[in-house]
């Protein structure tokens, strides 16, 4: 899919991680990490008075040595995305690392205020957006990385994205909503996030930013909590299979920091090995519709 990479001078430390979803599960493991090897860190996160909490853990745990920026949006809102990018560019002065790892699951259909999907825009088009916007500034460092979070949960989307139903009505109508439509509407959009990696290492080819992205496994964290008791269930039931936050972020730390990374930009890792992913997913044409799509959602054409 793109060319191979070595950096060998990378380090992590003292370079800037913008990351969403930090505030719980495997985005706050990883920050605690990152922050521990010399990353500062820009936590992206809807609720202030958690992401403060989280950013003052991190400062008591470097001792101090770490700076941790606190930026609130909402990722479901490409108003918000926008203005909480201003925010970034205007305090950072370089974007190093960033990091799309917030993610959600709905059990119930429902429509952002710019009439997306829900799970579509947080999971999908969120870090699209944020990463289109903040590409200028990752330009100017010497080497950037783009990070995002995927899933093995995408190889139930077998038959692809479904572009004639964009708003998924098809996963919450009558009876798909009681067999997994939800679940599916989900494995669509970590087909995307794959899809996209994909995509923007072809086009940020020669421009000193690489693209990864990874399956963290099965994690024991709070996702998927507040879709009601059988949702609660299911995940106290998956919790006994999983791994712990940290042991999933491991290979999100090693995308970030290895100074050895030698696998093919724009591949989907596992355990920090390049993993093929599903038929779907490595459907070029299914790629370059995607993003092109993607690009009409969010009212931008830039590479």
């Amino acid at each position: 899919m793109a060319r191979i990479i070595t950096n060998s001078k990378w380090t992590i430390q003292g370079k800037y991680v913008v990351i969403t979803g930090a505030t719980s599960g495997i985005g706050l493991a990883a920050a605690k990490e990152l922050a521990t090897r010399g990353a500062n860190i820009g936590i992206v996160a809807r609720n202030q008075a958690k992401a403060n909490e989280v950013a003052a853990q991190i400062v008591a745990l470097t001792g101090g040595r770490t700076t941790v920026d606190v930026f609130l949006a909402d990722m479901a809102s490409q108003k918000s995305i926008r203005r909480v990018t201003a925010d970034i560019l205007a305090k950072c002065q370089r974007v190093d690392v960033l990091i799309n790892n917030a993610g959600a699951l709905f059990e119930t259909r429902q429509l952002t205020e710019d009439g997306m999907e829900m799970t579509w825009a947080v999971n999908h088009l969120a870090p699209f957006l944020l990463t289109t916007l903040l590409l200028d500034r990752m330009k100017e460092s010497e080497h950037a990385r783009v990070i995002t979070t995927a899933s093995h949960g995408h190889k139930m989307a077998k038959k692809g994205i479904n572009f004639d139903d964009l708003t998924a009505e098809h996963h919450y109508s009558f009876p798909k909503k009681f067999i997994g439509g939800p679940t599916f509407r989900y494995a669509e959009t970590k087909l995307a996030n794959i899809q996209f990696t994909a995509e923007l290492a072809r086009r940020l080819e020669e421009t000193g930013v690489s693209a990864y992205c990874f399956d963290p496994g099965l994690v024991s964290t709070s996702f998927n909590q507040n879709n009601g008791l059988l949702a609660r269930m299911t995940m106290a039931v998956m919790k006994m299979f999983s791994r712990s936050p940290e042991k999933g972020a491991e290979t999100l730390v090693w995308l970030a920091d290895s100074d050895k990374l030698t696998g093919h930009i724009g591949y989907y890792y596992t355990d920090r090995q390049t993993t093929i992913p599903s038929v779907p997913a490595q459907n070029l044409d299914a790629t370059k519709r995607l993003w092109m799509v993607s690009e009409e959602q969010i009212g931008i054409r830039r590479l």
